[in-house]
């Protein structure tokens, strides 16, 4: 696990940015795993921000999001596939077609959770997966109690998820199910990239990062997967204690990178 303690939220998303950057440059067809919340959407604005200066292309990715509500269309106002619409996909050369949601208004949402986790199988797998962690601990809707090994469900959401979920949203009502990628799918991505700001995911990254492997805190998974990177602000690694490991790895990263 490879883990960037950067000194602002928007320096966090630019190395995203870079990292999401690299994986385009190399293969142009990636598949890109996505997620909502607000602690991707700096990263979405600095990808607008570079394909519209030319520097970065779309035209050939294929997206998966996480998630999406039970029983809510993709017009929806408050859906997640709008979200991305209105974070993203409206605002980059990437072809419609090409940017898969789980049907939340399937009307066999666990016909439709197969038939998206046999999508992703279809097509390849996903390349880099983005993920942000939940102040619970949850990665994806998989909440606190969800199996390591669980594949892509409908899902019962916590009492936290939905007070988080209804912030600034008074008219919104969220539903209290939805249909989201497992633990297991999102640990076979060949790559995570896992962000997080702000002092309220302290404890969740803490958790996360240096805690017990357990369902009590599905992002905890994130510790089996070969290849993760995590990239936090100050306020969100304030509770972590190999704080000074963190730096020390990042001085030798730059030592070898100067050479």
């Amino acid at each position: 696990m490879d883990v960037w303690i950067l000194e602002s939220a928007e320096a966090v998303a630019v190395k995203a940015a870079d990292i999401c950057a690299d994986l385009i440059q190399q293969k142009p067809d990636a598949r890109l795993g996505l997620a909502t919340g607000t602690t991707p959407q700096a990263l979405y604005a600095e990808l607008i921000r570079r394909n519209q200066l030319g520097h970065l292309s779309f035209s050939r990715i294929e997206t998966f999001n996480l998630d999406e509500y039970l029983g809510v269309g993709p017009q929806h106002p408050q859906s997640f596939q709008q979200a991305m619409r209105n974070s993203l996909f409206a605002h980059v050369d990437v072809d419609p077609a090409n940017t898969h949601v789980p049907a939340g208004d399937s009307p066999d949402p666990v016909a439709e959770a197969a038939s998206y986790e046999a999508l992703i199988k279809a097509r390849g797998g996903i390349d880099l997966q983005i993920l942000g962690i939940g102040r619970n601990g949850h990665i994806g809707f998989n909440e606190p109690g969800s199996s390591l090994g669980s594949r892509t469900r409908v899902k019962t959401l916590s009492r936290a998820t939905l007070r988080d979920n209804r912030l600034g949203k008074p008219d919104f009502e969220a539903p209290i199910m939805a249909i989201t990628m497992g633990i297991a799918t999102i640990l076979d991505a060949k790559a995570l990239l896992v962000l997080a700001t702000g002092e309220a995911k302290a404890a969740a990254v803490a958790a996360a990062l240096e805690g017990p492997l357990t369902a009590s805190c599905p992002a905890s998974a994130i510790q089996l997967h070969p290849d993760a990177t995590v990239i936090l602000d100050p306020a969100a690694a304030a509770d972590l204690r190999l704080t000074d490991y963190y730096e020390l790895v990042d001085q030798a990263r730059r030592r070898l990178t100067s050479r």
